[in-house]
């Protein structure tokens, strides 16, 4: 079959691989879509922890195959969306609840092969049906609406609540229409591109800002701004400095700041802790997808979140090398890899 593999920081390559066999417990699955993140770009160029060689791809969804022998509740011809975060079960954190933080965390398309290829091992405990009516684009969305759903649970948003959502790529986009879902009244989207700004309105924003035209802090925390004295929750989901510098400063006194955004390892952002102590300020940093991605698929089975409107582009296994060593195109949300979508 077909793989993407990362063979070394920088090397992504596409290769013939054998064509996995399922063990015990596991489904085979024959991948229909899955979605590239910014993280794999990370992976690419050595700013996240792998191990490679490995075949990438932690968003994906697909049709069932083969089931191993002591697989219960699945059976070839199923559609299913995979959690791709393996937690053990057994350490101090499993113990606690805190699956996100298992000491032996392995993630599917990270520690081991993901949905960049023809076929998938998914285990049994990670799989979740979709029904065969959906669009097979739609469960590529099940990861990240799944890890934006913790997030928003960490946010606390109430009805009636002001929100900002710092970045419009698919992250903002998912978090916009989750805090509308939650019950906010005013849901701003900031990002600097003009074709995400008029997506975002017509997905659950409110309103949008474009930090080109002045300003952030002042165009909308100032007292002339969009929300005077500043947000109840801040989601910031670029992962970029300069955003999660801002966030702190976006949220109103007692409020929150989620970040979900991912920023290259090593990076540094400063904050003034005499500020964030005097208004006390929540900080809370979101990570991966705790008891999540069965909500999310079940929100993705339902139609509630938009998700087609999100796609970018669709490509095959052998476009994708370019598209990882490269950034999104201007105004891209979600570029989806479909392994039977020829060049």
């Amino acid at each position: 079959m077909k793989a993407a593999r990362l063979e070394a920081i920088g090397g992504f390559f596409v290769r013939m691989v054998e064509k996995p066999v399922p063990g015990p417990d596991d489904l085979l699955v024959r991948i229909e879509a899955a979605g590239i993140c910014g993280t794999d770009r990370h992976l690419f160029h050595g700013e996240f922890p792998c191990r490679p060689p490995v075949t990438l791809g932690h968003e994906f969804s697909g049709i069932v195959e083969v089931t191993g022998k002591d697989v219960i509740g699945f059976r070839p011809g199923m559609r299913i969306t995979g959690d791709p975060n393996i937690h053990c079960g057994r350490c101090s954190q499993c113990r606690r609840g805190r699956v996100n933080l298992c000491e032996s965390l392995q993630a599917i398309g990270i520690h081991r092969d993901g949905g960049f290829a023809d076929y998938v091992l998914v285990p049994q405990k990670q799989a979740y049906q979709l029904p065969l009516s959906l669009p097979p684009e739609h469960g590529a969305f099940c990861e990240p609406l799944a890890c934006c759903l913790h997030g928003t649970d960490m946010a606390d948003i109430k009805p009636g609540s002001t929100v900002v959502v710092l970045g419009g790529g698919v992250i903002g986009m998912l978090a916009v229409q989750l805090a509308r879902l939650a019950g906010a009244t005013t849901v701003v989207l900031v990002t600097r591109q003009a074709v995400r700004r008029k997506l975002a309105g017509e997905i659950g924003a409110t309103q949008t800002f474009d930090p080109a035209a002045g300003n952030t802090i002042e165009g909308i925390a100032g007292k002339d701004g969009l929300l005077p004295g500043g947000a109840d929750v801040v989601i910031e989901c670029a992962g970029v400095a300069e955003t999660i510098a801002e966030a702190p400063k976006l949220a109103r006194n007692g409020g929150t700041v989620v970040i979900l955004g991912v920023m290259p390892q090593g990076e540094k952002v400063e904050f003034e802790p005499f500020d964030l102590l005097f208004r006390e300020v929540r900080i809370l940093t979101s990570f991966l997808n705790p008891f999540t991605h069965g909500r999310a698929a079940a929100l993705i089975a339902s139609g509630t979140i938009k998700v087609d409107c999100l796609v970018s582009r669709r490509i095959g296994l052998d476009e994708l090398p370019d598209a990882i060593a490269n950034p999104p195109r201007p105004g891209e949300v979600k570029v989806l890899v479909m392994p039977d979508l020829q060049a």
